[in-house]
C-alpha cells in the first residue's frame, strides 16, 4: 500500500519519516512518497527524510517530488502537513495581530483565522485531486494548521474520507502516563472539545478511577503541560485538566506581554533558525554526507523544540533535549506523534482491532448541545470500518459557553473563506473571544486580506 505526504519538505519531515517507516509493516505499507511544491526544502529536508528512512528499512520504496499528480496517484493514505505561505506567513500573522494588540499564536484566535485563509483553499483543491487518482477509498488525515477549521471546512465540502490528527493531546497523556509510571495499554482517560480548545476527565488505571491522583501529583505543574496553569484555575474548571492551548485562552495578556518583552514572535524565531539550517544545509551533499548533515539538522531542530511556548509563556520545557547521532535517532522508540496516531488508526480500522484514540471527527451526539455535523477534537473508538465518538454527554457551562463561541468562529470563517465575504469574515474574528471587537475584527480582515490577496484573490 502507498502513503503519502503532502508537505513533505518541511522541517518536521525527517521524524515523520521516521515515524511512518518504523511501523510500515504493521500496515502493509511499502511505498512512500513525500511531496512538496517547495523544491528547495524539499531537496533538503525531504531528502534527509529519505536517507534516515532507507537507514531504517531499505526495502520500503521512499521517494520526493513535486509533481502533486504523481504522487497521490493510487495513494491509500495521505497525511497533509502542510504549510501555505511558508514560515514567512506565520510571522505576518503575528505581527499584523500584535499591532492590533492581539494575540497572533499561528492556530488560535486571529493568527488561525489568518492561516486558514491560505490553507482551506489549498486542502480543498488537494482533496479534489485525492477523489481524482487516489485509491476510491483512502484516507486522508490531516495535520494542516489550523486543524479544527482545515478538518470542519474539508467535511463541509463533502470529503467524509478525512479526520484531523493532533499529537498535543496524545503527548499530553503520555506525560500523564510517565508521572503514573504506568503502561499504554492500562491508562484511559477521555479527551473532548474542540482542536487545540479541548479538556480531559475520567482518568482510569485498569479500569480504577485516578483522577484525584493526578490532580493531587507533585509533579503535575511540573512535568507535564499543566505547568502552564494554576491548580486554582484546574478547580474552577471543575478539576478537568486542560489542554496547552487553553493558556492562550487564560492568560492572553500573560502571553501578549511575555511576546513583546521577548522582542522576537515564535515566528520570527523560527523563521531565523530555519533559515540558518537551510543556509548551512544547503553547503553540504546530504547524501555523501548524511551524518555531518543530520548533525547540523538536529542541532537547529532542537533549538526550536527546547523553546516550544517559551516566548507565549516565559518558561522552558521540563524536559531539554541533546542532539543525538544518526544512529542513536533510529535506535530510540519511535513515540510516534501525528503519524503514530494516523498508523495505529490505519491499524485498527483495517485489522478491526479496537483501538482508543484523539482525532477531530464529527460529533454526531457525542457531545450535548453541538450538531452532530459539528467536527469535534475527542476521544473515538476506532474498529473494522468504524469510528465512534466517545459519549460525553452535557458539558458544563465554562467548557461549553467557550466551545460553542468558538464552533461558531469556526463555521463562520468558512462560510466566510469559501464566498470570499470580507463582511462575513469580519463577522467571525468579531465574536472570537481573543478579540471581541468590531473595529479591531475589521483591521484584521482588511491588514490579512491585503498581506495575502495573491493566495485569496479578491473579496466581496
Amino acid at each position: 500500500m502507498k502513503l503519502t505526504v503532502l508537505g513533505g519538505g518541511g522541517v518536521r519531515s525527517p521524524f515523520l519519516a521516521k515515524s511512518i517507516v518504523s511501523n510500515a509493516d504493521m500496515v502493509g505499507i511499502n511505498e512512500i512518497v513525500f511531496m512538496d511544491n517547495d523544491k528547495e526544502k524539499l531537496f533538503i529536508y525531504g531528502k534527509i527524510a529519505m536517507n534516515l528512512a532507507k537507514r531504517i528499512n531499505p526495502d520500503i520504496k521512499f521517494s520526493i517530488t513535486s509533481d502533486a499528480k504523481e504522487a497521490l496517484t493510487d495513494a491509500d493514505f495521505v497525511i497533509t502537513t502542510l504549510r501555505v505561505g511558508g514560515d514567512e506567513g506565520r510571522v505576518s500573522d503575528e505581527r499584523i495581530a500584535l499591532n492590533n494588540g492581539l494575540l497572533g499564536q499561528e492556530t488560535t484566535g486571529a493568527g488561525g483565522f489568518a492561516m486558514a485563509l491560505r490553507s482551506v483553499p489549498a486542502l480543498i483543491d488537494y482533496c479534489h485531486l485525492i477523489r481524482e487518482v487516489a485509491k476510491p477509498e483512502a484516507l486522508v488525515f490531516n495535520f494542516t494548521n489550523p486543524s479544527g477549521i482545515v478538518t470542519q471546512a474539508l467535511r463541509s465540502q463533502g470529503f467524509d474520507n478525512v479526520y484531523g490528527i493532533c499529537d498535543a493531546p496524545s503527548e499530553f497523556i503520555k506525560q500523564l502516563r510517565e508521572i503514573l509510571d504506568v503502561e499504554p495499554e492500562d491508562f484511559d482517560i477521555t479527551c473532548f472539545g474542540l482542536n487545540h480548545l479541548s479538556w480531559f476527565k475520567d482518568a482510569k488505571v485498569k479500569g480504577k478511577d485516578v483522577m484525584g491522583e493526578i490532580l493531587n501529583h507533585p509533579k503535575l505543574y511540573t512535568d507535564t503541560e499543566m505547568r502552564l496553569f494554576q491548580p486554582e484555575l484546574t478547580r474552577m474548571s471543575g478539576d478537568l485538566l486542560l489542554n496547552e492551548y487553553l493558556y492562550f485562552y487564560y492568560y492572553r495578556e500573560q502571553a501578549i506581554d511575555s511576546i513583546n518583552k521577548s522582542g522576537k514572535t515564535r515566528g520570527e524565531t523560527i523563521l531565523e533558525i530555519n533559515n540558518q539550517m537551510t543556509k548551512a544545509l544547503k553547503e553540504i551533499n546530504i547524501d555523501e554526507d548524511f551524518e555531518e548533515a543530520f548533525k547540523i539538522f538536529m542541532t537547529h531542530y532542537l533549538i526550536r523544540e527546547n523553546s516550544y511556548f517559551s516566548i507565549e509563556s516565559g518558561q522552558l520545557r521540563p524536559k531539554q533535549l541533546n542532539v543525538p547521532s544518526v544512529q542513536e535517532v533510529i535506535e530510540t522508540p519511535d513515540e510516534g506523534g501525528y503519524a503514530g496516531v494516523a498508523l495505529n488508526f490505519v491499524r485498527a480500522y483495517s485489522t478491526g482491532e479496537r483501538t482508543l484514540m484523539v482525532l477531530s471527527i464529527p460529533n454526531e451526539g457525542a457531545i450535548e448541545g453541538l450538531a452532530d455535523d459539528d467536527v469535534v477534537e475527542i476521544s473515538c473508538v476506532i474498529d473494522k470500518k468504524k469510528v465512534t465518538p466517545i459519549a460525553v454527554g452535557e458539558i458544563k457551562d465554562m467548557q461549553m459557553n467557550l466551545i460553542k463561541t468558538i464552533k461558531y468562529y469556526e463555521r463562520k470563517t468558512i462560510e466566510a473563506i469559501l464566498n470570499k465575504d470580507r463582511d462575513m469574515a469580519i463577522k467571525a474574528l468579531t465574536v472570537h473571544p481573543l478579540i471581541n471587537s468590531y473595529s479591531l475584527a475589521t483591521e484584521l480582515v482588511d491588514g490579512y486580506l491585503e498581506q495575502y490577496k495573491d493566495y485569496v484573490g479578491e473579496w466581496n
